[in-house]
């Protein structure tokens, strides 16, 4: 049986002392069983199915983050099996240490559905429902950046340049992914934890509203000014299902949705250098169009 225990001496796996990034390979030998890969551009998904553990990778070398399914889902990416190993915290398994120790729970969002555990800037995330923990997240706690975040960060002001007029949403959300979080040009690089934390003209409880988009968070991306002398750097445009930006709008994001289409190329006359686009999110009429504007478009 795996074992997982984060003290605060050190976080290890079966007596294995780590620390996060996780080299990928180093991973896989400690954990000595077969794993299964799903790739996208930007992240790579591990997948341990007889164990119940997930491993996410930004460079498919390392991974930032672990994370254990105490439930079955239907995701392709899903282990097979749930986690049935043993998780402690703070010398206490996890489970009994939830349910016994609630008042010491470091709470990131109001409510009783997620919290947070924190040693040695390792977060112990977990989703709960009706006091069952669901699935566990273990990764780099970033709670000194959330906590310095300044008050104007995530504020849209008005640029003394020229900006892209958007006609579609789709398209904008797909130059945001190239020049935000692939070419990291456009700043500031938006986290979605950071900005419902931080925001302050309503509660925003992300395990309940995150399974469709929040209004303030599209909204966002809706009035968020591209500068026009950053639309030289658009060369092409990749769509998958894992992209940051997609990931930032919805927090439980399958894949499948069609909130974020392309409906329409009109935007491509801003973008002089775009020669390929990679769809999954567009509908079937704008592939044709692409085409016939000299951009090469393929589907995912």
């Amino acid at each position: 049986m795996i074992e997982l225990s984060l003290s605060e001496e050190k976080f290890n796996i079966n007596g294995v002392a780590l620390s996060f990034p996780i080299e990928i390979e180093f991973l896989s030998k400690l954990l000595s069983v077969t794993k299964r890969t799903k790739k996208g551009k930007n992240n790579t998904i591990y997948t341990w199915d007889d164990l119940g553990i997930l491993a996410y990778s930004k460079n498919g070398k390392v991974a930032e983050s672990l994370l254990l399914e105490l439930k079955k889902e239907d995701f392709d990416f899903s282990p097979k099996q749930i986690f049935k190993g043993k998780f402690y915290f703070d010398n206490e398994e996890l489970i009994s240490y939830y349910k016994n120790n609630k008042d010491k729970r470091i709470k990131l969002f109001d409510g009783d559905s997620s919290g947070a555990l924190v040693l040695n800037n390792i977060s112990v995330w977990f989703d709960s429902i009706d006091n069952n923990i669901v699935a566990i997240e273990i990764a780099t706690f970033k709670g000194s950046t959330i906590k310095e975040i300044p008050r104007d960060k995530y504020l849209i002001k008005e640029l003394n340049e020229e900006t892209i007029e958007f006609s579609d949403f789709g398209f904008k959300l797909s130059i945001i992914q190239e020049l935000m979080y692939n070419k990291e040009l456009l700043q500031p690089k938006f986290d979605l934890f950071e900005f419902v934390i931080g925001y302050t003209k309503r509660e925003i409880d992300l395990e309940k509203e995150g399974y469709e988009p929040i209004p303030e968070v599209t909204n966002y991306f809706k009035k968020l000014p591209i500068p026009k002398k950053l639309a030289s750097e658009v060369t092409e445009i990749y769509q998958d299902g894992g992209n940051d930006i997609y990931m930032q709008l919805l927090r439980f994001a399958e894949g499948w949705e069609d909130y974020w289409d392309i409906e329409k190329t009109e935007d491509t006359k801003h973008f002089p250098n775009l020669k390929k686009v990679v769809l999954c999110y567009a509908k079937k009429n704008v592939f044709e169009e692409f085409n016939n504007k000299g951009i090469k478009a393929e589907w995912l």
